[in-house]
């Protein structure tokens, strides 16, 4: 989801079951590796500092993550959709013992990950294949109410697929948190942020308390980008946040309270019945 290039002819690829092609490739801008798809960047992974986290969207993730417990405490956690496990490697680094659970639809893609960008050893980081909302039901049941945290950032091309975005979806998804376990989700829309709006909606449908995190620009609806909605049943850690957001590199914001009800005013949450996948994302969506 960032702007086309050309990639090295001997860079490692794998075929993925659309016919994209995925590439892992040294970064052009920092140290580190990045997972490539038909020309577009989907994750950077740094192997000799895994907190660093370059797009700015997982960054404000971490941000979150950060927040979570006391400082440094493990974790369990539930990524739907692997990329190259640039969180699932955030939370091991800063979270030592997390018990984490990766949902990934593309065996080759975890493959070329595995093989080029390989998992710290001895990290307790369990992948499994398969669809995101399928897979959701076979995990171990000594899960449900008791994740800490659970992350969607799931893509098919450059789409989320229609069925993870729905009350129905995110009502499965919170079965497993804790009592205070935190949703995070990564949703990409442009100006008027229909699906943006209607996915905040969707998610308050099922977990009161929301926030979103998204830089400002993005958040007016004035351009394409990325906004992280955070969710749970219970108060969210948001004391910090609203500082760490401004500090930049681009000045980013978190939405909270009446602004909430704002954002969402006149919004229908998703169902099943009736969900579509989001926008297709610009092509500037990463530029950095």
């Amino acid at each position: 989801m960032a702007r086309m290039r050309v990639e090295p002819d001997d860079a490692p690829t794998a075929r993925l079951s659309d016919g994209a092609i995925a590439r892992v490739t040294a970064s052009t801008y920092v140290s580190g590796s990045e997972l490539v798809v038909d020309g577009t960047p989907q994750s950077h992974v740094d192997l000799d500092d895994p907190t660093h986290l370059h797009f700015e969207y997982v960054a404000r993730m971490g941000a979150v993550i950060d927040r979570l417990r006391m400082p440094g405490q493990p974790l369990t956690a539930v990524h739907l959709g692997a990329g190259a496990l640039t969180l699932p490697r955030y939370v091991e680094a800063t979270r030592p013992g997390s018990r984490q659970q990766v949902i990934e639809l593309e065996p080759a893609l975890w493959d070329l990950v595995r093989e080029n960008i390989p998992l710290p050893r001895g990290a307790a980081i369990r992948v499994r294949i398969g669809d995101a909302r399928a897979g959701l039901g076979r995990l171990p049941s000594g899960l449900h109410g008791a994740v800490d945290l659970l992350v969607s950032d799931v893509y098919s091309g450059a789409q989320t697929p229609a069925h993870l975005t729905t009350v129905e979806f995110y009502r499965e998804a919170a079965a497993l948190l804790a009592p205070d376990g935190v949703l995070l989700v990564n949703v990409s829309d442009g100006p008027g942020l229909a699906f943006a709006r209607r996915q905040v909606a969707t998610v308050r449908e099922v977990l009161p308390e929301v926030i979103v995190l998204a830089e400002v620009q993005v958040l007016k609806g004035r351009r394409f980008g990325n906004l992280v909605i955070a969710a749970s049943s219970a108060p969210l850690p948001v004391e910090w946040l609203p500082r760490l957001m401004a500090a930049g590199p681009h000045p980013a914001k978190v939405a909270q309270g009446a602004e909430i009800d704002e954002f969402i005013r006149g919004a229908r949450p998703a169902t099943d019945a009736d969900a579509t996948p989001s926008p297709k994302p610009s092509a500037s969506i990463f530029d950095r």
